[in-house]
């Protein structure tokens, strides 16, 4: 390759260079402009974006606060699960008891107790359905119903109908749902 060669090869990679530096130049020329053109677009998308990133800090420490917080909510669940679930040994009896002497506190009559279990797979625990009639006025309902909420034992009430008794009473059918321990 002789020197005349080897220049213009020289001078047409430098002419490119040039070329795309001066590309360059106007496209950040433009993009200036456009920026100094709408200011105040600019500072509203500044201020989004601030807001934006407070809102993603403040889901960051609620994220840390919960996973702060899980071993406390196991031990709370471990306790409830022990605590509030009767054994599956001894919750018939358990339960049996509890609500006689909530119907006899109360002044009702009781039309006795059914059971109905429903084992609930993968839980550790059995579900338990308790249907009951009680009768009596309705200010011993009311009682009832105030002991049967404050029970050391765990109910949930899922069907209640009132009806009028043919001893002058009001009788009220229950179906409550408890769970023992497996």
């Amino acid at each position: 390759m002789n020197t005349k060669q080897s220049w213009r090869v020289w001078k047409f990679w430098i002419g490119s260079a040039l070329a795309l530096l001066l590309a360059a130049d106007v496209a950040l020329a433009a993009a200036l402009w456009q920026a100094a053109r709408d200011p105040q677009a600019m500072r509203s998308q500044r201020d989004r974006l601030a807001v934006q990133g407070k809102l993603l800090r403040a889901d960051v420490e609620r994220g840390e606060k919960i996973r702060a917080s899980l071993p406390q909510i196991g031990k709370d669940c471990d306790a409830f699960y022990h605590d509030d679930f009767l054994d599956s040994r001894t919750g018939y009896s358990a339960i049996s008891e509890d609500l006689g002497d909530i119907v006899s506190k109360a002044g009702l009559r009781s039309s006795g107790l059914t059971f109905t279990r429903k084992d609930v797979p993968d839980r550790g625990v059995t579900e338990i359905t308790i249907k009951t009639g009680v009768q009596g006025d309705y200010p011993a309902l009311i009682k009832f119903i105030n002991s049967l909420e404050r029970s050391k034992n765990f109910y949930l009430l899922d069907d209640l109908h009132l009806e009028s008794s043919n001893t002058g009473g009001i009788r009220l059918n229950l179906t409550l749902r408890t769970f023992f321990r497996t």
